[in-house]
Order: C-alpha cells, then structure tokens, then sequence
C-alpha cells in the first residue's frame, strides 16, 4: 500500500492516507493510455465533412455531345469528375469516428494514468476545499498556498458546488466532477489536483 499526504488549502500536511496499490502503484501501460485516448479524441471529432458524388450534383442529366463522330470521347454527363463542377470521388461524408472500447482496458488506462501521476510526483491531494461560497479569489489562493503552477485539472465530488464555481473561471484550470473522470482528462495537466472524496470514490470504482 503506498502512502500519500493529504493538505487542507493552506498547503498544511494535515494526515497521509494509505492508497490501493492496484490503482495508485502499478507500471503504466502506455499502450493502453494512448488507445483510450485516442477513442476520447475520435470520439470528440465532429465527422461533419461531406462532398458530393456525381449522382448528388446538380445538371448534368443530358449527354453533352452524341457517342459517335465527334473525335472526343464519349462522355455521358458533364458532372462526371474529371469535368470541373462534377462530382468527387472519394470524397469525405457525414460520420462518425466514435470507436468502443472495453470498459476494462478503459479502467486500466485510468489506472495507469493515476499511478503514472503518482510517481512523477503530479498528484495533489486535498482534504477538500471547504469554500462558504463561491470565491474565485480564494481558489487562486488555494493554488498558490498548494504551490501548483500551470495546467491542473482538479477533480471533486460531484455536489461540491462551490468548488465548481470558485474554480472555473481560473485560466489553464479544468475542474470535474469525480464521476466524469476519464482517461484524458487526467493525463493532459502538469497538475493533477484530487480532493479526498474524489480519491476515495477513484478507488472504490477502479480497485
């Protein structure tokens, strides 16, 4: 079981806590990462390219010229592709680019991301925040106190509001709830900032 120190917004060691070592301590599989990753990535592509083939452009439905004796070749519409204005062939069309992965090598992924995170010594965690409203002024103290500088992303539990709304509006931060912690997420940041009803509910769903 590895060992990690939890602080309270001031920066302060307040306790260290035992962590599973299936999540937290095992080899990051790379492999497994990218793949999920980049089902993350396809997922999130638009897919809203489209051309039209030659049976989709308009005109064109009368033979430019008769078959024989002209010398030309024979040709049957002028919205054929080698013609400009006709159809392209091969062309991009409205899809998809969504791909399944097995929610096992999805859970190994996160794994991996958060124990890769752990030993490059990336990962912060916090007691909680424990704001009475919403203050922008005292999340980037938080940071500060914390000593966490560039791209974080910051997982709570999902009903911590105040959290959500302090945080949001910091540049280069990415706040989420602990139930939509995914692969990316957790990997893209300098900084992974975990609170511990986040770690706990991590732990549970991923050991």
């Amino acid at each position: 079981m590895a060992d990690i120190k939890i602080f309270d917004p001031a920066g302060n060691d307040v306790e260290t806590v035992a962590v599973n070592d299936t999540v937290f301590g095992i080899e990051p599989n790379v492999y497994v990462m990218h793949e999920v990753v980049k089902s993350q990535m396809a997922a999130l592509r638009q897919g809203t390219a489209n051309t039209k083939t030659r049976g989709m452009v308009s005109g064109g439905g009368r033979k430019p010229f008769r078959q024989k004796g002209t010398g030309n070749a024979r040709q049957g519409t002028i919205r054929a592709p080698h013609y400009a204005g006709g159809g392209v062939v091969f062309g991009p069309h409205t899809r998809s680019y969504a791909y399944r992965v097995n929610n096992k090598v999805v859970k190994l992924a996160m794994r991996s991301a958060l124990s890769a995170k752990l030993a490059d010594g990336e990962l912060t965690v916090v007691n909680e925040f424990g704001f009475e409203k919403p203050s922008t002024k005292a999340a980037k103290a938080a940071l500060e106190a914390l000593k966490i500088k560039g791209r974080t992303t910051i997982v709570v539990d999902d009903d911590d509001f105040e959290s959500f709304l302090s945080f949001r509006n910091l540049e280069n931060v990415l706040i989420i709830g602990a139930t939509e912690s995914n692969c990316y997420d957790l990997l893209d940041n300098a900084n992974l900032v975990l609170t511990k009803a986040a770690l706990n509910y991590l732990e549970e769903v991923l050991a």
